[in-house]
């Protein structure tokens, strides 16, 4: 989908009706075409997953949720006006250990206390760049909300543009919700091996290279799933590398992390297939979510995020993998063993110290 404001599509198509018409016609017949060209910009518009600023603005005036989906902290130090918040989404409606979602009456009582009905036009975001508002737009496809969008450059791209943050905390009024789980947006892992070798399944693993090669084990094995195309999340940035090079302080802001133009991105994804159906993994289902995002902005009709993704996948033992590689608990253990006796000689240290000042 193009977003340069240009008219494109059934767009292009209407208008050029409308031309014809201008040359003729009678105001019937002008009024019939005008719906035409008006419907499909309505349509496009309802298509859009990736907003900015503007969007975002026009959104809170015609009575969207705005949802800041950083910690409590990060929101009371500055926010979008008028924005809600339930804490970061990744804690609070994930559970620490599967990093699967929380039961769903845990989420009913969360979202119905916070007032935020999937049933609403939503706008999510967090710090430009983040996966966490594409996280959030994934919850609530997954409890059949379809009118969720991500403000991909968040809070750093609202100040940049220069909009004023809020402090005040807003609220909206609780509601009593009954959530019902919606399978369209994501797969299991049975579903995933059912479909492995399917010529119209296509996936895409979100991860990094060390993790797609099995030398950076995250769950029981390190590898990948066979037929797995990796193309890390990271690559939708304008520079990839941001998060390091702010680590390292060689840059000072987040520009990098706002997402490469359209062509940029479709030439990223060039070698897969729009019409196919699309799965997207990562460790967890999160990075996954950002891509799945961009790849549905970019007019894939048919993607879907695995929630359980590597995590639930590596730790099947009978489900199909390349590059397999298994997790040393001896190796780990050892190195545990040996970061404690630093940490206890740093402590010897410190006690001596303080004791030789008195």
């Amino acid at each position: 989908m193009r977003t340069d404001g240009k008219i494109h599509g059934c767009g292009r198509l209407a208008y050029n009706w409308l031309v014809i018409a201008f040359s003729g016609a009678d105001m019937r017949t002008l009024i019939v075409l005008l719906s035409l060209l008006l419907g499909a910009g309505l349509a496009q518009a309802q298509e859009r997953v990736i907003v900015d600023v503007d969007y975002v603005q026009d959104a809170a005036r015609r009575g969207a949720i705005i949802w800041d989906v950083r910690s409590p902290a990060d929101y009371k130090k500055g926010h979008i006006p008028g924005a809600i918040n339930i804490g970061d989404v990744a804690r609070v409606l994930r559970d620490e250990n599967t990093e699967d979602f929380i039961a769903i009456e845990k989420i009913e009582k969360i979202f119905s206390a916070a007032g935020l009905d999937p049933a609403r036009e939503i706008i999510a975001y967090g710090s430009r760049g983040t996966w966490n508002p594409y996280f959030a737009r994934f919850t609530m496809q997954s409890f059949g909300g379809g009118q969720t969008r991500v403000y991909h450059d968040g809070m750093d791209g609202w100040i940049a543009s220069g909009m004023r943050p809020a402090t005040d905390e807003s609220k909206l009024v609780p509601l009593d919700l009954k959530l019902r789980a919606d399978s369209g947006a994501s797969v299991s892992t049975r579903e995933v091996i059912a479909r492995l070798n399917q010529r119209g399944i296509q996936i895409v693993d979100a991860r990094t290279p060390g993790e797609f090669a099995g030398e950076d084990i995250r769950a029981i094995r390190g590898g990948h799933i066979p037929g797995a195309v990796n193309i890390p999340y990271e690559q939708n940035w304008v520079d990839p590398d941001t998060p390091g090079k702010l680590a390292r302080r060689q840059v000072t802001e987040t520009s990098g992390m706002a997402l490469k133009p359209v062509e940029q991105l479709r030439a990223l994804y060039a070698r897969l297939d729009p019409e196919k159906e699309t799965i997207v993994y990562c460790q967890s289902g999160v990075r996954a979510s950002e891509t799945a995002g961009v790849l549905q902005q970019l007019g894939f009709r048919n993607v879907k995020v695995y929630d359980s993704s590597w995590l639930g996948y590596g730790n099947t033992l009978d489900a199909p993998a390349n590059n397999v590689t298994f997790f040393n608990v001896g190796l780990m253990n050892s190195r545990i063993r040996v970061l404690q006796g630093r940490i206890e000689q740093l402590e010897r240290e410190l006690g001596a110290a303080k004791a030789e000042k008195k």
